[in-house]
C-alpha cells in the first residue's frame, strides 16, 4: 500500500491539489453540529434543525452541475475565490442572526449553500487529467481516505467551540476557516497550471457535437442516484450523534463519537486502496448498511447505556465501510465520464448528495423526534440500504465493456456498453494531455503504473 500511495503522489501536484481541496472543505463537517446546535437552541426542535442543515446542501444541489460546466470551460480559480468569499459572508450573517428571526435560517442557508465549496467536484475532475491506470483507482481511494481526516478533526475543533464559546462562535470560526481553505486551493489550482478548460481526450467526441445531458446517461444516472441515496446514511448519522449528545447535556461526546466513526472510516479507505481487483459496489454497499443497522440496539430508546462510550468499538466498525463505497462510486463516475466534462458529472455527484442531504436532514430529525435516537439511526441506514438494491443493477467494468482487459484499480474498463458517452484511455495509455495552459511538468506518473 505504501508504494502504492507513493508512486501517486510523485505525480507533480497531486498532493497539493489534494491538501488544499481539503483544506476548502474542512467546514463542511462541523456546519452540521454549529447549525444544529444553533437552531436547535432558537426553537427546540430537531426537524427544523435539520430542514436548515439540509438547504445548505440543497442550496449546493441546485448549481452542482452549472458550476461543474463552468470548471470545465476554465477560471476554476476564479470561481473557487467568488464561492468562498460570498459563502464566508452567508455563514457570518447567519451566526449574528438574532434568534427571533430564527424563520429566516432556512431561506438565507439555501443562498449560503449555493457559494459552498467547489473544491470537490473541481480536484476530483482533474484526477484523470493528472493520473492513469491503477493511479487513478488510487487516487479516489486516498481522496475518500483523507476526507476522513476532515471528519476526525472538523467535529472535534467545531464541538470545542460550542462548548466553550456557544455555537455562534462555531460559526465564524467556520466561515474564517473556509475563506482561508478557498484562498489555498486558488493558489493551488494557478501553481498546477489547470485552470483552462479541459481538454478533449481521442475518441471522446460526442457524435454530431450534441452534448448528451449527463443524467440521460443510464450508468451515470445510476451512480448518481446511488450517491443521493448513501449520503442519506452519512448525513443522518451525524444528525443522530449530535442529537444523542445533546440530549444527555454532554455536547463533548460529539467529538469522541463523530471522529470515532470517521476514523474507522479513515481505516476502511485505506484497505480498500491497497485491495486488487475491481470494487464490488454490492458488497461495499451491504456492508455499509449493516454497519449502520448494527448500531440500532445499541441506541435509545432500545437500549440506554451508562454512556454512549461504549458503543465506540461498533462506531468504529460502521465507519470501516463509508469510505471504501464512496471511493468506489466516484471512481466509477470519473471513468464513465466525458473527459471534457468530468467535473460537470461530479457536479451532478454533488447536486445528488445535496439533494439526498436536503431530504435526509428534516427526515432523520423527525424520527429522532418521534422514534428517538435509534430511530434516526434506522432512518440512516434505509438509505444505505435502498442504494444497495441500486448497485445490483451497476454492471462490473468487464461487462460494462467486453474485449478490453479489465483495469487493475478496477475502473479502466467502464465503456459504452455500460451507458456512457465514451469510454475512457485503455490502461498504460494516458487518459488526458495537459490543458492549454497545462502543467509545466509531466501531467502523469514518471514512472509506468505498476499492478497492484
Amino acid at each position: 500500500m505504501l508504494t502504492n500511495y507513493r508512486r501517486l503522489f510523485g505525480v507533480p501536484h497531486v498532493l497539493s491539489l489534494l491538501v488544499w481541496s481539503l483544506a476548502a472543505r474542512f467546514y463542511m463537517p462541523g456546519q452540521m453540529i454549529a447549525v444544529t446546535f444553533l437552531v436547535e437552541d432558537w426553537t427546540g426542535t430537531y426537524s427544523y434543525a435539520g430542514l436548515v442543515a439540509g438547504a445548505f446542501t440543497l442550496g449546493m444541489a441546485l448549481v452542482g452541475p452549472l458550476r461543474g460546466r463552468m470548471a470545465d470551460r476554465g477560471g476554476s480559480d476564479r470561481l473557487v475565490m467568488v464561492c468562498g468569499v460570498v459563502f464566508a459572508a452567508g455563514m457570518v450573517t447567519l451566526a449574528l442572526l438574532p434568534a427571533f428571526l430564527w424563520w429566516m435560517a432556512v431561506p438565507l442557508a439555501l443562498v449560503t449553500g449555493v457559494f459552498g465549496s467547489p473544491a470537490n467536484q473541481i480536484v476530483r475532475g482533474l484526477w484523470p487529467r493528472l493520473t492513469r491506470g491503477p493511479e487513478r483507482q488510487a487516487i479516489y481511494a486516498a481522496e475518500a481516505t483523507t476526507q476522513e481526516l476532515l471528519f476526525v478533526f472538523s467535529p472535534i475543533v467545531t464541538a470545542a467551540v460550542v462548548t466553550w464559546a456557544g455555537p455562534r462562535a462555531a460559526m465564524l470560526m467556520l466561515a474564517v476557516l473556509a475563506l482561508a481553505g478557498a484562498v489555498g486551493f486558488f493558489l493551488a489550482l494557478r501553481r498546477a497550471r489547470v485552470t483552462g478548460p479541459a481538454p478533449v481526450e481521442e475518441g471522446a467526441e460526442e457524435p454530431g457535437g450534441r452534448r448528451r445531458s449527463l443524467i440521460r446517461v443510464p450508468a451515470l444516472a445510476l451512480l448518481f442516484t446511488m450517491a443521493l441515496l448513501a449520503v442519506g446514511g452519512v448525513i443522518g448519522m451525524d444528525l443522530t450523534i449530535v442529537a444523542w449528545a445533546n440530549e444527555l447535556n454532554t455536547p463533548q461526546y460529539v467529538m469522541v463519537l463523530a471522529s470515532v466513526w470517521a476514523l474507522g472510516s479513515l481505516v476502511g479507505g485505506a484497505i480498500a486502496g491497497a485491495l486488487p481487483g475491481s470494487p464490488r459496489l454490492v458488497r461495499r454497499s451491504l456492508a455499509a448498511t449493516a454497519g449502520l443497522m448494527l448500531l440500532v440496539p445499541f441506541m435509545p430508546p432500545v437500549l440506554h447505556l451508562p454512556t454512549p462510550l461504549l458503543v465506540l468499538p461498533l462506531l468504529f466498525l460502521s465507519g470501516m465501510t463509508l469510505a471504501p463505497l464512496l471511493a468506489a462510486v466516484m471512481g466509477r463516475i470519473g471513468d464513465l465520464a466525458p473527459s471534457d466534462r468530468r467535473s460537470e458529472a461530479f457536479g451532478w455527484m454533488a447536486t445528488a448528495l445535496g439533494t439526498g442531504g436536503a431530504l435526509a436532514s428534516p427526515a432523520v430529525g423527525a424520527m429522532i423526534d418521534a422514534l428517538g435516537v435509534a430511530g434516526g439511526v434506522a432512518g440512516a441506514g434505509l438509505g444505505l440500504l435502498a442504494a444497495s438494491g441500486l448497485s445490483l443493477f451497476v454492471r462490473p467494468p468487464s461487462e460494462a465493456r467486453p474485449g478490453v482487459a479489465e483495469d487493475t484499480g478496477g475502473h479502466g474498463g467502464s465503456g459504452s456498453a455500460d451507458g456512457a458517452l465514451r469510454g475512457p484511455a485503455e490502461p498504460g495509455r494516458s487518459t488526458g494531455g495537459p490543458a492549454p495552459a497545462g502543467p509545466t511538468a509531466p501531467a502523469v506518473s514518471p514512472h509506468p503504473p505498476q499492478g497492484r
